[in-house]
């Protein structure tokens, strides 16, 4: 019985057979074994080899391969590439699993023909045939769950991509200087012609022919070549394989890919290697969700420019190099693997890692550790991971959370622990206590953090691991617009942290909640959300990643509730919306644990965060939640208010109906009456979204992320507080 079994074609030459050799060496390091079972593909030549990476695997005894007629025992079955089942396999596989995961690491298509590639339902067939209808499906990344959906929009895939994995420590290579006396730019793949730009004044303008820059290209140089009609001088061409990729990236300071717009790249492992090497990477603004931040982002004309501002400035070069080692290694480095196998029941055999050559030394950063609260959507999360990603480059946040979107937190780059709720462990109080109070000590213990910031109600033990560490600095991240008469116990529990934070609410002048009488002793910043209004996608960009059409778009997001009953008001909206020729688009919550139910027609969009395309909508009907609330009004988004009543502090209601007063949204109170249907037929009214618009304009507010990170960050310079506010007073829910 082994561990783990990967069935593929193990002489692809690129990107797949890359995959599996790092998962392979993550799994060895956990003391798990794989074999691997060679399925020939139908559309691979059949006197290809093996790929050096597979055939280094079999030789150092890393991974064990299946003889064509050796029936194989896992406890997991990873399956790698589609086209596989393209046709029935001459000899079929025989391989008996407890779990099954299918990696679609390849999308069915391409903008072009989304069925060029394989006919997904088809696979899916004989995959179920073979393996039973139990398997998993996981798309290795946003742009394949996406094309999938499009040709099978009832296909049930996995909640989270199965992204790539690298082994930073072994592609790291420190940098002293730049190659030579010009930038070197450079990529390298194989050769593909979709892998390049049609047309030949787009290569030019990314890889421009010009004295003071250098080109050069491993794998599929010639393509480009051809399409130009001659080599440029500055252009060094490498055959495929002529260099090993890692001592190839030695030899270039930036790393430029642009291809042919119409293929969907399914993730771009050399951009992954590039990152983890030490060399920055620049891209089209479509990898984004794969590479959010630690990628610098533009069009091919561009680049040249992006390139020579950062050769001329050697600190951010270095600043972008040392985000996107961070960025690598907390996303896609091994343990990320490990923890997905955990997830699985395939849990590690050993109790301390396997040595691993360090990259070398990493300056000391302060550490910020962040307690978000499970709550019904992402709310605390999300406000903690804005003021993360903004913390000085000398500090580092470590999320510690109780919501089931911890993968969400790993996603976006951040060093994440999970924490199980007092409902996901059905705790009585008095273990529940105990438990929190025990997981904080180890947390703290683990990170040695110098600041404890919590957006949560103060349980009774986050009270206690407050009173166990005096030595460090606690902080409340307490949102306002509590429900009135709600929370006074909270508030005197409360007392026992050294700092309050406020996050700023738009609607606080209707505030009525216990908050008020505390606003003097906190520090109030603005409004808190994700993104700033400038990392958010333009419109054209927006509309085209989410697949939508010339007609007005509809976004609704009414929380993480599953919409099935056909009498609800947001089946109601959404199908009025519908009637008056809009699109829709539903959010499905990033927590949810069952799929969103569509309506007919409607586009579901698990995406996070959903901020990032707000301008592909003309309208949204929303909640009023804290995040939802203050990025529609101040991203100046059209939007319908339906505030969820059931929250058991905050007070949606208020926030919306100032919102509508200050005539920055519209307002349903009574959603079960016709009022949603004749709020709708104002919101659909141009004039009236543009009016709307122009309101929110007129009241715009600063983002208060980068304040509070700013203010976070300044307590460790200043003196310990020394005492405590008098207190606590225990409470809990």
């Amino acid at each position: 019985m082994y561990d783990v079994a990967i069935l593929s074609d193990f002489r692809y030459p690129g990107g797949t057979s890359a995959s599996i050799a790092a998962e392979v060496h993550a799994q060895a390091e956990a003391a798990l074994s794989t074999v691997l079972v060679h399925v020939p593909s139908p559309h691979q030549p059949r006197a290809l080899p093996f790929s050096p990476r597979i055939s280094d695997l079999i030789r150092d005894g890393v991974a064990t391969l299946a003889r064509e007629d050796e029936p194989v025992s896992a406890r997991l079955l990873l399956i790698r590439q589609p086209r596989i089942f393209t046709q029935d396999p001459l000899t079929p596989p025989r391989v008996r699993a407890d779990r099954t995961v299918m990696v679609i690491n390849q999308p069915p298509g391409d903008a072009e023909n989304p069925y060029r590639y394989y006919d997904f339902a088809a696979v899916k067939e004989r995959v179920h045939r073979y393996f039973g209808g139990d398997v998993v499906w996981a798309p290795i990344s946003q742009q394949v769950r996406d094309q999938v959906l499009e040709v099978a929009p009832d296909a049930r895939l996995a909640g989270e991509d199965w992204h790539e994995i690298i082994d930073v420590a072994h592609w790291w290579r420190d940098r002293d200087s730049f190659v030579g006396d010009v930038p070197v730019i450079g990529r390298h793949g194989r050769a593909d012609p979709v892998k390049w730009p049609r047309d030949a004044e787009q290569i030019l303008a990314a890889y421009p022919e010009t004295d003071d820059m250098r080109v050069r290209v491993l794998g599929g140089g010639e393509i480009a070549v051809k399409r130009l009609g001659r080599q440029p001088d500055n252009w060094d061409v490498v055959r495929f394989g002529a260099e090993r990729p890692d001592e190839f990236l030695r030899t270039i300071d930036f790393f430029v890919y642009f291809h042919d717009l119409q293929w969907l790249e399914a993730f771009g492992r050399t951009i992954l290697e590039a990152m983890a090497s030490g060399v920055p990477v620049i891209l089209g603004e479509h990898f984004r969700p794969s590479f959010s931040d630690a990628a610098l982002y533009c069009t091919p004309e561009q680049a040249p420019r992006l390139v020579r501002e950062l050769y001329a400035d050697p600190d951010r070069y270095q600043e972008v190099v040392r985000r996107a080692r961070e960025f690598a290694e907390r996303r896609y480095g091994h343990q990320s693997h490990l923890t997905r196998l955990t997830a699985l029941g395939i849990g590690s055999k050993i109790s301390v890692p396997a040595p691993r050559r360090e990259p070398g030394p990493v300056a000391k950063k302060h550490r910020v550790l962040m307690l978000s609260d499970n709550g019904a959507g992402m709310g605390h999360l999300s406000r903690l991971m804005a003021i993360g990603r903004r913390l000085p480059g000398d500090f580092e946040a470590v999320i510690a959370t109780q919501s089931y979107a911890a993968p969400v937190a790993i996603r976006e780059g951040f060093l994440t622990e999970y924490v199980p709720s007092r409902k996901v462990l059905d705790a009585g109080r008095p273990r529940w206590t105990r438990v929190l109070r025990e997981r904080l000590a180890h947390l703290i213990d683990l990170h040695r953090p110098e600041i404890v910031a919590v957006d949560s109600v103060p349980h009774d033990g986050i009270v206690a691991a407050v009173e166990d560490h005096p030595g460090i600095t606690w902080v409340w991240v307490r949102r306002a617009m509590w429900q009135r008469g709600v929370g006074d116990e909270w508030i005197a529990a409360g007392k026992v942290f050294d700092y309050v934070l406020e996050p700023g609410e738009f609607a606080a002048a209707a505030d009525e909640g216990p908050t008020v009488a505390e606003r003097a002793t906190a520090h109030r910043v603005g409004p808190i959300t994700f993104l700033d209004e400038s990392e958010l996608l333009d419109r054209e960009t927006a509309r085209r990643e989410l697949g939508l059409d010339d007609r007005p778009a509809a976004l609704l997001q009414l929380g993480a509730g599953n919409i099935d009953d056909i009498a609800s008001p947001a089946v109601r909206a959404g199908t009025h919306l519908v009637d008056h020729g809009f699109q829709l688009v539903m959010a499905e919550s990033a927590i949810a644990t069952e799929p969103l139910r569509p309506l007919p027609g409607a586009k579901v969009v698990k995406l996070y965060p959903l901020s990032r395309y707000l301008r592909a909508f003309d309208l949204t009907v929303s909640a009023a939640g804290y995040n939802s609330y203050h990025e529609q009004i101040g991203f100046a988004v059209p939007t319908v208010f339906l505030p969820n009543r059931q929250t058991k502090l905050d007070d949606q209601v208020g926030r919306a109906r100032f919102a509508a007063t200050s005539g920055a949204a519209l307002i349903v109170e009574d959603p079960s009456s016709d009022e949603l249907e004749r709020v709708l037929d104002q919101a659909v009214d141009p004039a009236v979204r543009e009016k709307l618009i122009r309101r929110c304009r007129a009241l715009a507010f600063e983002g208060g992320g980068g304040e509070a990170a700013a203010w976070l960050s300044g307590l460790t310079r200043r003196p310990q507080p020394e005492m405590r506010q008098e207190g606590p007073v225990r409470a809990d829910v």
